[in-house]
Formats: structure tokens, C-alpha cells, sequence
């Protein structure tokens, strides 16, 4: 196995950055290397011991990748929410989807740590979508090391600074808003360290072909949808479904669109299976990857498609069965390319997942993706998909305006 000829030339970049800089940012694209050529990277500059911070689903094949290539380094490959558990001494970190980093004002628990215990050593941080939510994801992506161009600044005198703050007022209170940054004055600090590459000058002549297949759900479980808009409560025989603020009856409304629904006493009921029995139904003979939401749709599609549904990507490359992925976990780091298809049992309200899972069939070979999603009639989900194709959150004041 070789290096693309774009890869050698970033490579060779990437290395000259960390001798200067310390701190590199690859912002390559989905399915343009930047596993492979961070490791490259690690390898050109000697590195006897590497610490590779990425999502769990994604560690199978960052390992494989490792192995393949045969390089000299040790590595320890580790998910965020197990960073606690790390010991030994490493020449040089890589963080993969490094924009998970990117929370403000305040950093997340992980982000704390990977700058308590590692902020000295030099650094590749990895991602396609390094600021796709606020340019204001900026700050605590590079504050994790020593190396920050903004390493004299905390986020409040940064954001004066480089943040046009304005506040927002919630009803209980009005609260600052730090979001929208001045990227062109971030610009000049942070462009030493970047590398990017895109699918285009990769030579990728991939299209995502999305298509809208419309469900029938049960009678019965739109039923139980207008009685909560109308009520705010419905009981049976599991428990009570309970929708008393509009943040409850957005997702209780969402769930029920997909035949599961999260009780008051936190258990999880199947209504209605219509759904699964559909996708199974219609792609009968395809080897597929699903998305679905919410932890019921998983014990659904389970419940639908028996024995010939896996979870993990082991399984799923290494038989004709098709993969149930949880959307945010399975939207970065993994690559789908053994799918016929791409099928959504559900939408999530986040814009970055639409943008980021949707695109995990593609390669350099693959011409044509075939997206598929699922959506009930008279349900939330084409609003849901309206909003996020837009680049926007579906958020609680679009709920309203659409539902209430």
C-alpha cells in the first residue's frame, strides 16, 4: 500500500509545520486520508510512541489502517470518553474529528483533559468540518495546546476580540451569545497551521443521489400524537407519555414518528413497527447501513430484521449483513463503502449530521451514492430534513412555529 501523490505532498507539508509550529491542522475532507497521512506524518517525524484520540466506532478501522502500512511507532488508539485511562509517555498526539473540541465558553470534559495532561506535546488535529456550527469552535480547538496562537488570551478576552457578542433573551433571562466570530480576523493567526484539502482536488466524482420514501405509520400511534398536542399526556398500559413543555413534546413527537417513545419512568415502549417493516420490505436483497436516533428504533430495527442485522463494522464488512448505526456516533471516522445503500429510519436535528453521515459510502472508485430516507406521512421528519438541508438546526422556535 502506497501514499496518494496529494497525500506524499501534504506529508511533506504537515512536516515542515510541526518543526516550525508545533501544531498542525489537517482540514481534509471525508475520504481524502487524513488517518493515513496523519500517521505518515508521525512517522516522517520520527515519533517512537503515538496517541490517536477518535471516536470508538472508528478505533477497528484506524487500527487496521496502522497495521497495513507497517509503521514503526507504537500507538495507542483511544476514544474520548476513555482518555482517563491512558498512561505512558507519547512523542506526538493526533485528535481525529478534532472540532468536538470546539465548545464555548467553556470547554467540554475532555477537551480539559487532553490540555492538562498532554498540552506540551506536539499535535495534528483532524477534521472536515472543523467550524461548521460558529467560527467562535475556533478558540478551544487550539487552546488544548501550548501551542495556540491565542495562548496569552482566555475566551472571554478572545471573543472580545474576535466575537461580535450580542445577547439573547430566554424569557427567564438574557444571556450572552459568543457565536458569532469575525473569521476573517481569526484568519491571519491560525493560517500557519493549516492544511486543507478537498474531495474536488482529490479527484472524487462521487454524487450523493438522496431519495424521499414516504411511510404509512399506524393509525393508532398518530392517535396518540394529536391527544398529546391536544392533551399533553396519554396513558396506557406501559406507563404515561408526558409532553408538559414544548422542548418534550418536540421529541416526544419526534420519537412516536418512529414507532418508540421514552416513558416518564425512563423505559422505552414500541408502538409501532412500520417503519423497519418497510426499509426490510424495500430493500430486501441489499446490503444497507442504517441511521436511526433514538435507542428504541435500534430495538425495533433489532426486533424487524433479526439475525440479519449487526452494529459493529467487523461484522458488517465481514458478512452480507446490513449495520444499524446510532446517527451522531456513526456520522465521523467510519467508512460505509461495503453498503448498497444508505437508509435513514430517522432524521436527526442537527445540520452537521445530515452533512457528515451522509457521506460515509463515499470513495474515490464509487461514482453514485444511494441515499434513502424514510419518513412517515403527516410526520415530523420532512420539516426536520427542510431545515438541516438548509445548514440550520431544526430548533424549538421551528417546532413551534410548525406544531404549536
Amino acid at each position: 500500500m502506497e501514499l496518494r501523490d496529494y497525500q506524499k505532498d501534504i506529508v511533506r507539508r504537515g512536516v515542515d509545520i510541526i518543526a516550525d509550529h508545533r501544531l498542525l491542522y489537517l482540514q481534509m475532507e471525508v475520504r481524502t486520508g487524513k488517518t493515513l497521512t496523519s500517521l505518515s506524518i508521525c512517522e516522517e517525524l520520527g515519533a517512537s510512541n503515538v496517541l490517536f484520540i477518535t471516536k470508538k466506532k472508528a478505533i477497528t478501522s484506524i487500527k487496521d489502517d496502522y497495521d497495513k502500512f507497517g509503521f514503526s511507532f507504537d500507538i495507542t488508539i483511544i476514544n474520548n470518553e476513555s482518555l482517563h485511562k491512558v498512561d505512558g509517555d507519547f512523542d506526538i498526539l493526533v485528535s481525529d474529528e478534532h472540532h468536538r473540541n470546539g465548545s464555548f465558553p467553556k470547554p467540554n470534559k475532555s477537551t480539559k483533559l487532553i490540555k492538562q495532561r498532554w498540552s506540551t506535546l506536539p499535535m495534528i488535529f483532524l477534521s472536515g468540518t472543523p467550524n461548521a456550527e460558529s467560527y467562535s469552535q475556533v478558540y478551544h480547538q487550539y487552546w488544548v495546546s501550548l501551542n495556540s496562537p491565542f495562548k496569552q488570551l482566555n475566551f472571554y478576552k478572545w471573543a472580545k476580540e474576535f466575537v461580535n457578542v450580542t445577547e439573547r433573551n430566554f424569557g427567564y433571562a438574557n444571556v450572552k451569545d459568543y457565536s458569532n466570530a469575525d473569521y476573517n480576523k481569526i484568519k491571519p493567526y491560525i493560517d500557519k497551521h493549516i492544511i486543507t484539502y478537498t474531495q474536488s482536488e482529490a479527484g472524487f466524482e462521487s454524487n450523493v443521489n438522496e431519495h424521499i420514501l414516504w411511510c404509512d405509520i399506524k393509525e393508532s400511534t398518530h392517535n396518540i400524537i394529536n391527544t398529546l398536542k391536544k392533551d399533553k399526556i396519554v396513558v396506557g398500559k406501559a406507563g404515561a407519555i408526558i409532553a408538559d413543555t414544548s422542548v418534550k413534546m418536540k421529541n416526544k413527537i419526534h420519537q412516536l414518528c418512529s414507532g418508540s417513545c421514552i416513558l416518564e419512568d425512563g423505559s422505552v415502549v414500541i408502538l409501532d413497527t412500520s417503519k423497519a417493516e418497510y426499509i426490510r420490505d424495500k430493500f430486501k436483497g441489499q446490503k444497507i447501513g442504517l441511521f436511526y436516533k433514538f435507542k428504541g428504533e435500534l430495538d425495533i430495527l433489532k426486533q424487524v430484521f433479526g439475525d440479519t442485522l449487526c452494529t459493529t463494522l467487523d461484522d458488517f464488512n465481514g458478512s452480507d449483513k446490513n449495520i444499524a448505526l446510532q446517527i451522531i456516533s456513526g456520522r465521523e471516522g467510519i467508512s460505509l463503502r461495503e453498503a448498497d445503500a444508505l437508509v435513514y429510519y430517522n432524521i436527526d436535528f442537527s445540520a452537521i449530521s445530515y452533512f457528515q453521515s451522509k457521506d460515509r459510502m463515499t470513495t474515490m472508485e464509487r461514482k453514485n451514492n444511494d441515499v434513502y430516507w424514510i419518513f412517515a406521512r403527516k410526520g415530523i421528519e420532512s420539516k426536520i430534513y427542510k431545515s438541516v438541508t438548509n445548514k440550520k438546526d431544526y430548533t424549538l422556535r421551528m417546532f413551534k412555529r410548525d406544531y404549536l
